[in-house]
């Protein structure tokens, strides 16, 4: 069983940062890419951005320049750095793992932690 936990989410005003981060732990072998998704009222999910093993990204086009994913391979461990925050950030933020076990690869998700940027 693999676990995700996130942290970092909260309130910011526009203009403003924040830092996510996801822990990844439990039967892990390794993991292959890691990455974030976001979903706002209403709206589907639709991914933020992405990092592979070897530290190659991968950006939706609203945030870039803006946000920075980043890694610590040691710590099975993903970043999000928000910077110069919008309103239209504001929803809940999902990060993902690809684990390889023994086994298989699989996915697995965080629980979600909410941005809300607002003045």
């Amino acid at each position: 069983q693999v676990q995700l936990v996130e942290s970092g989410g909260g309130l910011v005003q526009p203009g403003g940062s924040l830092r996510l981060s996801c822990a990844a732990s439990g039967s892990i072998f390794s993991i292959n890419t890691m990455g974030w998704y976001r979903q706002a009222p209403g709206n589907q999910r639709e991914l933020v951005a992405v990092i592979t093993s070897r530290g190659t990204t991968n950006y939706a086009d609203s945030v870039k320049g803006r946000f920075t994913i980043s890694r610590d391979n040691a710590k099975n461990t993903v970043f999000l750095e928000m910077n110069s925050l919008k309103p239209e950030d504001t929803a809940v933020y999902y990060c993902y793992a690809d684990v390889k076990n023994m086994a298989d690869i699989r996915r697995y998700w965080g629980q979600g932690t909410q941005v809300t940027v607002s003045s």
